[in-house]
């Protein structure tokens, strides 16, 4: 059995014959990470929902995700067997800005991986801080800007916003180990969102987001070699239906394509499509708590990962508004 740490060295420019059996698992496992896992899940349904100035947010989420190939999309590894348990923290603050609603968000996450590769016999595991998220939103229609005041006489409406998250490379990362929680580059996520809602009392609400992650280069790519992905582009569809105040359900689908890899120039000709289904639940135990709680499962994952798992989030609001 080879343990996942083992580092890396190179002799005259060639690999030992022992280093070129490890080299395919470094390829499969190196890239993984728990920022976003898989950076499958959805965009939360109700994401774009109207709220009240001043508010202020704290989640606490765990994640469990299961994969037969790598949660980082950059990579998919056929035999591999992979769990991530992810513990995350999250704080937003809503506010007005030009009379719009807009919010700001910042998450940290903590995870533990292990997993092992058929046909190899490395198993192994890794746990520390994966890479922080930020992210900046804004409900360009349909969203005014309310105090807490003035939100008790909102109805729910159309809106239309935009937001922009950014991953930073602040997780744990080792050029010179197989399995890391970091992804040692940025990524940026412009999203343009929809929502509508619907119905008898407008308890149906359809969301629409198409979005699309951007990648700076990873320049530490098993050592030496410079990782770069092309864009990878996805469109979601939550509908949800709202049973009273404090609960609703959610059906979630997500396509995504493109994200083709090149290490040192090379084409690896993995250009991506991946067909997610899910679904959520929240539940708002008072006006300060609330429960989240998701599952996905990708059902097409061609040079995608292959992923299902589940999140739990609770939720802490604050603040009285701006009145």
């Amino acid at each position: 059995m080879v343990p996942f740490g083992l580092d890396d060295t190179f002799r005259g420019g060639r690999l030992l014959p022992l280093k070129k059996r490890l080299l395919f698992a470094w390829c499969a496992l190196t890239l993984l990470h728990g920022a976003d896992p898989a950076r499958a899940q959805f965009t939360d349904a109700h994401n774009y929902d109207n709220t009240p100035v001043g508010v202020n947010q704290l989640e606490l989420g765990y994640a469990f995700m299961h994969a037969n190939a790598s949660i980082d999309t950059s990579l998919v590894i056929r035999g591999a067997s992979l769990d991530l348990n992810q513990g995350s923290i999250d704080y937003t603050r809503y506010f007005g800005l030009f009379h719009r609603l807009t919010w700001v968000e910042a998450a940290v996450p903590v995870a533990g991986l292990g997993g092992s590769l058929s046909g190899i016999n490395i198993e192994g595991s890794a746990a520390g801080a994966g890479d922080s998220r930020y992210a900046v939103a804004m409900l360009l229609i349909g969203g005014p800007a309310l105090s807490a005041a003035q939100f008790d006489n909102y109805r729910p409406r159309t809106t239309a916003g935009v937001s922009l998250t950014v991953t930073a490379p602040t997780g744990r990362y080792n050029a010179d180990k197989i399995l890391n929680l970091g992804s040692d580059r940025w990524s940026f996520k412009p999203e343009i969102a929809l929502s509508h809602p619907f119905g008898p009392e407008e308890k149906w609400q359809l969301d629409a987001y198409a979005n699309a992650y951007f990648y700076t280069d990873n320049t530490s790519y098993h050592g030496r070699e410079i990782l770069r992905q092309q864009p990878l582009a996805g469109l979601e569809g939550h509908i949800s239906y709202s049973f009273n105040d404090r609960l609703w359900v959610s059906l979630d689908s997500r396509y995504s394509f493109g994200g083709t890899t090149f290490v040192d120039g090379a084409d690896q000709s993995n250009l991506q499509q991946n067909v997610i289904f899910g679904s959520e639940m929240n539940m708002s135990i008072d006006s300060r708590h609330s429960l989240l709680f998701e599952f996905a499962k990708a059902v097409v994952h061609q040079n995608s990962p292959a992923v299902v798992g589940f999140a739990v989030k609770y939720d802490y609001t604050w603040g009285q508004g701006d009145k």
